[in-house]
């Protein structure tokens, strides 16, 4: 931050022309400046442009000496000051500080405020019966929120809004032009009288009569399950207590296994039925209220369907009004999973909602305030008191992450995997990663895609001339950068994550890189995941890997781990193991048979070097888990089994460049068969492959002297791989990084992309 004070006569009067950058729109930013200057005496206007905000200030230099002092230390609640820099111009005949309309001015990238949970003070509002506001769901003020879901255009102003619809009444004008308001300016100020309206719905669209809140609360009690339409999206809702309900989601929205997020009336419900550290606390009621992920209490009562086979639950606290007036005394707890249907994009309109989710959903919750963009809600975990994002959207989007590039480096757009999409922008030094996506295996993902990027692109007036994509050859990700105009610049998937953990980091240089996953596309044609590489942003090298194994049936045994633990087993000792195998998954005896000619003559089995899948195989050896419904359910449940179980180790060994796990599967399967506690065996399985990669990288500190680590991947969302291998790395005296701001998964591909692309192409 450059701050030029001048250095006048404190008695002499001067004007100055101050130009702010970062977080300062849509957060009370000009309001606050003109209390601070009318304070002072000063005159002249404050307004907002594309690069941020823009002031000239005039008065005593004294005067503005404290006024640069204060603004130096701006605590407004959701203000981020990146940059301030101050120019003497010539003094004016202004009589007084106004705030004026928003100017076009300026070349920098405007800094769009993300969306905002409500503040305690508009809570307070919609809780008392005497105030205006009393149980209006689109309360806000300029602490909190709408922001990035209804901005259509820059600069943040109203009618660069969805809010442009909806004139001001006569007190809600007065509020938003009285400075001393803490409405003043607030873009989405409304009222009952003047403000968007809920309504509920049957699957059909037709108006249920009566009071929208009370007749909610009712449907939800009764065991209904609900759409409601919130801040970037809709949810579907059912009462988290009641487990019929909960099943009937289930299976309406064929989700047998997957967690389910869940909304909790207040943090001490909370605390009711989970443990809360401080971090989590302070994460539960942030201004991003993100869903936290927290360890279930022992005895805890709740429906088992919440979250089969997890001791974890992932939980929010009502971010929006509307949110808070879907709880009371006896409705505490409501399940809230994404509104889409398996697949497909969150659904963000009223008519969307009813054709895409009104087989799952008996009655919708809307309002005619419209969503611009979509926006899922961000999830994230606390491991050893640092926050670690699963996915990155809701209340981050579109906020930048300071990154290290070369001079002139290029603006570019970076398109992500197939998986857990989410693109991402640079430009000068700071990455700009989208919203959540989500699969692009489905046209409408797609769709939704490039219908995001081309709108972030507008706001952020980012115009690429390079386009990152992943080298697999088969993506949808690589076939919708295509599209794009600009350089195209491919980069390996697995670079992709080792930058990426680099740039968060702001890492410069080569370092080694652990990255450990499901599935990417490798150099050599096979399926990568289970990497030790050294390299920086320009190129890497493979310096280690997990043996590679055939993936019998390709996706069906992504599907069914058994599959794998098969093709372990015949790897490791070929008939003997088959023999193993039949023994271990005795209701497979045809198909393993079958699986075995497939491995033997080698046909539809992909090599595969992927911790993800060796975890999938393990899980299946032990009884754990054969089948995935969801993406990491093996290794999920395998982490959640061997959990408060000793950790001892199995053999393994490092030929050449290869890692081999054929006899610490063999050992595995053995232990289980002569009745060893499966848990046992899986503390015992994972404590070994940290042994693994820390023997892996020890012999690339040996052979290039690098001390420096990054952890990265889909499998360091594993809290005890990632403590425990991070843990044993720094005993050894390595320095190690992992990611926090993005994720660890494909959700934080694109920034590597990005970086990648960004120092290979400077101009």
């Amino acid at each position: 931050m450059a701050v030029n004070l001048p250095g006048p006569g404190k008695a002499q009067r001067m004007r100055l022309r101050v130009e702010v950058s970062g977080v300062v729109q849509g957060v009370g930013f000009r309001p606050y400046i003109y209390r601070e200057a009318v304070k002072r005496s000063l005159k002249g206007w404050v307004l907002n442009n594309r690069q941020g905000v823009v002031m000239e200030v005039e008065g005593s230099a004294s005067s503005v000496d404290q006024f640069l002092a204060e603004l130096k230390q701006c605590s407004l609640r959701l203000a981020r000051i990146n940059d301030i820099r101050c120019t003497v111009i010539d003094t004016a005949d202004d009589h007084k500080f106004i705030i004026r309309e928003s100017g076009s001015e300026g070349d920098g990238v405007p800094r769009i405020p993300a969306d905002v949970a409500v503040c305690p003070s508009c809570r307070e509002d919609i809780l008392s019966p005497h105030n205006r506001r009393y149980q209006y769901p689109f309360t806000n003020c300029t602490d909190c929120g709408p922001r990035y879901t209804i901005i259509q255009g820059v600069p943040y102003d109203r009618k660069e809004t969805t809010m442009s619809g909806f004139a001001m009444c006569e007190e809600c004008e007065e509020e938003y032009h009285n400075p001393l308001n803490r409405r003043f300016h607030a873009q989405p100020n409304a009222c009952p009288q003047c403000g968007p309206q809920a309504v509920l719905c049957d699957s059909r669209g037709v108006m249920v009569p009566g009071h929208w809140r009370e007749q909610t609360l009712a449907l939800l009690k009764a065991g209904h399950i609900l759409a409601v339409k919130g801040l970037g999206g809709f949810h579907l809702a059912c009462d988290a207590k009641n487990p019929e309900a909960v099943q009937t989601l289930r299976y309406r929205k064929g989700r047998p296994a997957r967690p389910f997020a869940v909304m909790c009336r207040d943090e001490d419900l909370v605390r009711r039925y989970c443990s809360v550290d401080e971090k989590e606390a302070e994460l539960l009621d942030s201004p991003e209220a993100p869903i936290v992920v927290l360890r279930r209490r022992s005895g805890c009562i709740l429906p088992k369907g919440l979250a089969p086979k997890a001791g974890t639950l992932g939980v929010m606290l009502p971010y929006t009004p509307l949110h808070h007036l879907l709880f009371d005394q006896d409705l505490v707890m409501l399940v809230m999973t994404s509104g889409n249907e398996t697949g497909l994009p969150l659904a963000k309109d009223t008519q969307e909602a009813l054709r895409d989710i009104g087989s799952v959903a008996d009655f919708f919750l809307t309002h005619n305030r419209p969503i611009h963009k979509r926006c899922d809600d961000s999830l994230l975990q606390v491991i050893q008191k640092v926050p670690h994002l699963l996915r990155r959207s809701r209340g981050f989007v579109p906020a930048s992450i300071p990154v290290p590039v070369p001079n002139n480096s290029a603006q570019v757009f970076a398109a992500g995997g197939d998986i857990k999409n989410s693109f991402c922008f640079l430009k000068d030094g700071h990455a700009y990663p989208g919203p959540h996506i989500g699969d692009l295996a489905y046209a409408e993902t797609r769709r939704v895609h490039l219908e995001a990027a081309g709108e972030l692109a507008e706001m952020l007036q980012v115009e690429p001339t390079v386009v990152a994509f992943d080298c697999h050859p088969g993506y949808h990700s690589a076939a919708l950068a295509a599209q794009k105009p600009g350089t195209r610049e491919p980069v390996w998937h697995h670079h992709a994550h080792l930058a990426s953990c680099m740039g968060e980091n702001y890492l410069t240089g080569p370092v080694i890189g652990v990255i450990c996953d499901g599935t990417g596309y490798g150099r050599d044609g096979t399926i990568w995941g289970g990497e030790v590489l050294s390299g920086d942003y320009l190129d890497f090298e493979r310096e280690f890997h997990l043996e590679p194994v055939p993936l019998p049936g390709g996706e069906a045994a992504v599907r069914h781990p058994w599959r794998m633990a098969v093709s372990w087993l015949w790897q490791s000792t070929g008939e003997e193991g088959v023999t193993l195998a039949k023994a271990l998954f005795a209701d497979k005896e045809r198909e393993i048979d079958f699986l075995s000619t497939m491995l033997k003559r080698k046909v539809n089995s992909p090599l595969a070097s992927s911790c993800g899948r060796l975890y999938d195989a393990a899980a299946a050896l032990l009884g754990i888990c054969r089948e995935n419904t969801y993406d990491g359910q093996a290794p999920m449940e395998l982490a959640e089994a061997a959990l408060g179980h000793e950790r001892g180790t199995y053999p393994f060994t490092i030929e050449g460049k290869t890692i081999s796990c054929s006899t610490l599967m063999h050992s595995l399967a053995e232990d289980f068969l002569r009745g060893k506690d499966a848990g046992k065996i899986a503390a015992a399985f994972e404590a070994t492959i940290v042994e693994v990669f820390a023997a892996a990288v020890e012999r690339v500190r040996q052979k290039t002297g690098l001390d420096r680590v990054v952890l990265s991947g889909g499998s360091f969302q594993n809290p005890y791989l990632l403590t425990a291998l991070r843990t044993r790395l720094q005993a050894a005296g390595f320095q190690v990084y992992t990611q926090r701001q993005v994720p660890a998964n494909d959700g934080g591909l694109a920034l590597g992309q990005a970086l990648v692309a960004a120092w290979r192409r400077t101009v």
